[in-house]
Protein backbone atom coordinates (compact mmCIF):
# COMPACT_ATOMS: atom_id res chain seq x y z
CA UNK A 1 0.00 0.00 0.00
CA UNK A 2 1.25 3.63 -0.91
CA UNK A 3 1.13 5.60 2.07
CA UNK A 4 -1.92 7.28 1.50
CA UNK A 5 -3.61 5.05 -0.96
CA UNK A 6 -7.40 5.87 -0.92
CA UNK A 7 -8.35 3.06 -2.23
CA UNK A 8 -7.05 1.23 0.90
CA UNK A 9 -8.80 3.96 3.56
CA UNK A 10 -12.31 2.30 1.24
CA UNK A 11 -11.86 -1.05 2.06
CA UNK A 12 -12.98 -2.81 5.33
CA UNK A 13 -10.88 -2.59 8.68
CA UNK A 14 -10.31 -6.47 8.03
CA UNK A 15 -8.19 -5.46 4.85
CA UNK A 16 -6.67 -2.94 6.10
CA UNK A 17 -4.80 -5.13 8.39
CA UNK A 18 -4.61 -7.88 6.25
CA UNK A 19 -6.61 -10.65 8.32
CA UNK A 20 -9.60 -12.45 7.57
CA UNK A 21 -12.96 -11.55 8.31
CA UNK A 22 -13.53 -13.73 11.03
CA UNK A 23 -14.17 -13.62 15.16
CA UNK A 24 -11.36 -15.09 15.83
CA UNK A 25 -8.06 -13.12 15.73
CA UNK A 26 -4.64 -13.52 16.78
CA UNK A 27 -4.59 -10.40 19.00
CA UNK A 28 -0.77 -10.34 18.91
CA UNK A 29 -0.66 -10.44 15.11
CA UNK A 30 -3.20 -7.28 14.88
CA UNK A 31 -0.85 -5.44 16.94
CA UNK A 32 2.01 -5.94 14.97
CA UNK A 33 0.16 -5.01 12.17
CA UNK A 34 -1.19 -1.81 13.77
CA UNK A 35 2.61 -0.75 14.62
CA UNK A 36 3.70 -1.10 11.48
CA UNK A 37 0.95 0.80 9.57
CA UNK A 38 0.62 3.29 12.21
CA UNK A 39 4.51 3.79 12.12
CA UNK A 40 4.04 4.58 8.37
CA UNK A 41 1.03 7.08 8.32
CA UNK A 42 1.58 9.21 11.68
CA UNK A 43 1.52 12.39 11.10
CA UNK A 44 4.56 13.48 12.62
CA UNK A 45 6.16 11.10 10.67
CA UNK A 46 4.75 13.44 7.69
CA UNK A 47 5.56 16.70 9.47
CA UNK A 48 7.76 18.15 6.50
CA UNK A 49 4.86 17.89 3.83
CA UNK A 50 2.42 20.65 2.30
CA UNK A 51 -0.52 20.79 4.77
CA UNK A 52 -2.92 18.95 2.61
CA UNK A 53 -0.64 15.93 2.83
CA UNK A 54 -0.53 16.51 6.78
CA UNK A 55 -4.19 16.32 6.77
CA UNK A 56 -4.07 13.29 5.02
CA UNK A 57 -1.67 11.85 7.12
CA UNK A 58 -3.57 13.05 10.16
CA UNK A 59 -7.21 11.47 8.53
CA UNK A 60 -5.23 7.81 7.97
CA UNK A 61 -3.80 7.59 11.37
CA UNK A 62 -7.34 8.63 12.62
CA UNK A 63 -9.16 5.77 10.35
CA UNK A 64 -6.09 3.32 11.86
CA UNK A 65 -6.67 3.57 15.42
CA UNK A 66 -10.19 3.38 14.31
CA UNK A 67 -10.09 0.18 12.92
CA UNK A 68 -7.64 -1.28 15.40
CA UNK A 69 -9.86 -0.45 18.06
CA UNK A 70 -12.95 -1.92 16.15
CA UNK A 71 -10.98 -4.97 15.57
CA UNK A 72 -8.76 -5.66 19.21
CA UNK A 73 -12.42 -5.44 21.32
CA UNK A 74 -14.18 -8.80 20.58
CA UNK A 75 -17.80 -7.17 21.04
CA UNK A 76 -16.89 -4.04 18.71
CA UNK A 77 -15.19 -6.64 16.32
CA UNK A 78 -18.50 -8.91 16.19
CA UNK A 79 -20.78 -6.13 15.91
CA UNK A 80 -18.30 -4.78 12.95
CA UNK A 81 -18.85 -8.20 11.42
CA UNK A 82 -22.64 -8.19 11.35
CA UNK A 83 -22.67 -4.45 10.36
CA UNK A 84 -20.10 -5.92 7.15
CA UNK A 85 -22.74 -8.37 6.74
CA UNK A 86 -25.75 -6.16 6.10
CA UNK A 87 -27.25 -7.21 9.66
CA UNK A 88 -28.45 -4.25 11.46
CA UNK A 89 -27.97 -5.46 15.16
CA UNK A 90 -31.08 -3.17 16.45
CA UNK A 91 -29.64 -1.93 19.65
CA UNK A 92 -32.07 0.71 20.00
CA UNK A 93 -35.37 -0.98 19.40
CA UNK A 94 -34.71 -4.67 20.08
CA UNK A 95 -34.40 -5.49 23.52
CA UNK A 96 -35.72 -8.55 23.28
CA UNK A 97 -34.02 -11.24 25.23
CA UNK A 98 -34.52 -14.97 26.18
CA UNK A 99 -36.05 -14.71 29.61
CA UNK A 100 -33.83 -17.27 31.06
CA UNK A 101 -30.75 -14.79 30.62
CA UNK A 102 -32.70 -11.87 32.01
CA UNK A 103 -33.86 -13.84 35.23
CA UNK A 104 -30.31 -14.71 35.52
CA UNK A 105 -29.05 -11.09 34.84
CA UNK A 106 -31.73 -9.76 37.40
CA UNK A 107 -30.34 -12.06 40.46
CA UNK A 108 -26.62 -11.21 40.01
CA UNK A 109 -27.88 -7.32 39.85
CA UNK A 110 -29.46 -8.20 42.96
CA UNK A 111 -26.38 -9.65 44.20
CA UNK A 112 -23.93 -7.27 43.52
CA UNK A 113 -26.38 -4.59 44.98
CA UNK A 114 -26.45 -7.09 48.18
CA UNK A 115 -22.24 -7.71 48.08
CA UNK A 116 -22.11 -3.77 47.98
CA UNK A 117 -24.09 -2.91 50.54
CA UNK A 118 -22.49 -5.46 52.62
CA UNK A 119 -19.38 -4.78 51.66
CA UNK A 120 -18.72 -8.35 51.07
CA UNK A 121 -15.49 -8.07 48.56
CA UNK A 122 -15.35 -11.80 48.86
CA UNK A 123 -18.76 -12.00 47.15
CA UNK A 124 -18.02 -9.19 44.89
CA UNK A 125 -15.08 -11.34 43.40
CA UNK A 126 -16.80 -14.34 43.42
CA UNK A 127 -19.89 -12.49 41.63
CA UNK A 128 -16.80 -11.15 39.09
CA UNK A 129 -14.73 -14.86 38.21
CA UNK A 130 -18.68 -16.18 37.55
CA UNK A 131 -19.63 -13.74 35.45
CA UNK A 132 -16.23 -13.59 33.29
CA UNK A 133 -16.37 -17.01 32.94
CA UNK A 134 -20.03 -16.78 31.33
CA UNK A 135 -18.86 -13.70 29.59
CA UNK A 136 -15.65 -16.30 27.90
CA UNK A 137 -18.67 -18.51 26.92
CA UNK A 138 -20.61 -16.37 25.70
CA UNK A 139 -17.95 -15.13 22.79
CA UNK A 140 -17.10 -18.55 22.36
CA UNK A 141 -21.09 -19.09 21.27
CA UNK A 142 -20.43 -15.84 19.73
CA UNK A 143 -17.85 -17.08 17.26
CA UNK A 144 -19.40 -20.00 16.66
CA UNK A 145 -22.34 -18.07 15.32
CA UNK A 146 -20.66 -15.88 13.17
CA UNK A 147 -18.63 -18.58 11.62
CA UNK A 148 -22.25 -20.51 10.76
CA UNK A 149 -23.09 -17.08 9.59
CA UNK A 150 -26.20 -17.42 12.42
CA UNK A 151 -26.69 -13.58 12.00
CA UNK A 152 -29.73 -13.18 14.02
CA UNK A 153 -28.42 -15.63 16.79
CA UNK A 154 -25.26 -13.67 16.63
CA UNK A 155 -26.96 -10.00 16.79
CA UNK A 156 -29.00 -11.72 19.79
CA UNK A 157 -25.43 -12.93 21.60
CA UNK A 158 -24.35 -9.43 21.07
CA UNK A 159 -27.30 -7.73 22.20
CA UNK A 160 -26.63 -9.98 25.59
CA UNK A 161 -22.75 -9.09 26.09
CA UNK A 162 -23.24 -5.72 25.92
CA UNK A 163 -25.48 -6.21 29.03
CA UNK A 164 -23.02 -8.51 30.37
CA UNK A 165 -20.28 -6.24 30.14
CA UNK A 166 -22.31 -3.48 31.44
CA UNK A 167 -22.34 -5.62 34.94
CA UNK A 168 -18.62 -6.12 34.95
CA UNK A 169 -18.00 -2.97 34.97
CA UNK A 170 -20.80 -2.20 37.99
CA UNK A 171 -18.96 -5.05 39.68
CA UNK A 172 -15.85 -3.73 38.99
CA UNK A 173 -17.41 -0.30 40.61
CA UNK A 174 -18.70 -1.66 43.59
CA UNK A 175 -15.77 -3.52 44.36
CA UNK A 176 -13.46 -0.08 44.20
CA UNK A 177 -16.38 1.72 46.35
CA UNK A 178 -15.97 -1.18 48.83
CA UNK A 179 -11.85 -1.56 48.66
CA UNK A 180 -12.05 2.31 49.70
Amino acid sequence: MTIFDLETVRQDHFTLFGLPRQQGLDAERLEVLYRDIQARVHPDKHAHLADSDKRMAMQWATHVNEAYQTLKDPLKRARYLLHLAGHDVKLESNTAMPTEFLIAQMELRESVAEAKAAADVDLLDDLLRRLRKEVRAEFDHLREALDAKQLDRAGTLVRQLMFQEKLLQEIDDALACVDN
